[in-house]
């Protein structure tokens, strides 16, 4: 096909919060695609991966994304293209993460409108980093407040709260998610400590004796919680420190 000539109407701007923490995956090696989408959607995104620009077309014209990781050496049109479309005719954060390390193809990448240029294999943090900071500038609520007159510090919210009587987190937004027991003494530890608490000691915690499967069960523990935020439109702050254990990126009281 030319790759040139693939065409697909304008796709809808993002108008929500759960559209804000939308992703979609372009990358036509199955596997790492698969990686890739796994990995955020353990750290709460709704993530969608498509294996062609085409593909890539079909779905954000169905709905809208907030942000593309885009591999360069796609199988129908030269990621280039691609990126240039997406700044053209969507809102859309862009980060490339592609294998190709020169000079040459980075700043065509940023001309193409790119925002961040990440290089394969790439680290889980710096992902993970790269899509909040990205994510992070599509917020134009303090925005909106000030057109309409508000003092953004009127509303300023009392943060994460974990109501450990009746095992419930509460979002800044107000929104309230409920917790199985295990849940709430994993997210009571990690507020306990404001860098990060080591596998070990989150195992422990949960009353886990053997190390081996108890770490299996932390995971298990971790991702549950992740999803069942992601299911109710609540992005938890539950961050994985490499190597390390799992930190908060947000304070969280204790009530």
């Amino acid at each position: 096909m030319n790759t040139d000539s693939v065409t697909v109407e304008q796709a809808a701007p993002v108008s929500n919060e759960t559209e804000r923490g939308r992703i979609i995956v372009v990358e036509d090696d199955r596997d790492f695609r698969d990686s890739v989408v796994e990995t955020l959607t353990l750290y709460g995104y709704e993530v969608t991966g498509a294996k062609s620009a085409l593909d890539f077309y079909q779905k954000v014209a169905q709905k809208p994304y907030a942000l593309v990781i885009l591999d360069l050496g796609l199988p129908d049109q030269n990621g280039v293209v691609l990126a240039e479309f997406i700044r053209q005719n969507t809102n859309m954060r862009i980060i490339i993460l592609t294998a190709r390390s020169s000079l040459e193809s980075r700043v065509s990448a940023y001309k193409a409108g790119a925002d961040t240029y990440l290089l394969k294999p790439v680290n889980t943090d710096e992902l993970i980093a790269s899509v909040e900071s990205n994510l992070g500038r599509l917020s134009t609520k303090g925005e909106e407040k000030q057109a309409r007159g508000m003092n953004p510090l009127e509303t300023l919210s009392p943060g994460w709260q974990l109501l450990v009587a009746t095992a419930t987190v509460i979002a800044p937004t107000g929104d309230k998610l409920s917790l199985s027991s295990k849940e709430v003494d994993l997210l009571a530890h990690l507020a306990s400590n404001p860098n990060f608490v080591s596998r070990q000691e989150l195992t422990e915690a949960l009353g886990y004796d053997d190390v081996t499967s108890g770490s299996k069960a932390l995971d298990v523990v971790v991702h549950r919680l992740r999803q069942k935020g992601a299911e109710h439109g609540i992005k938890l702050p539950v961050r994985t420190v490499r190597g390390k254990g799992f930190r908060l990126s947000e304070p969280l009281s204790i009530k």
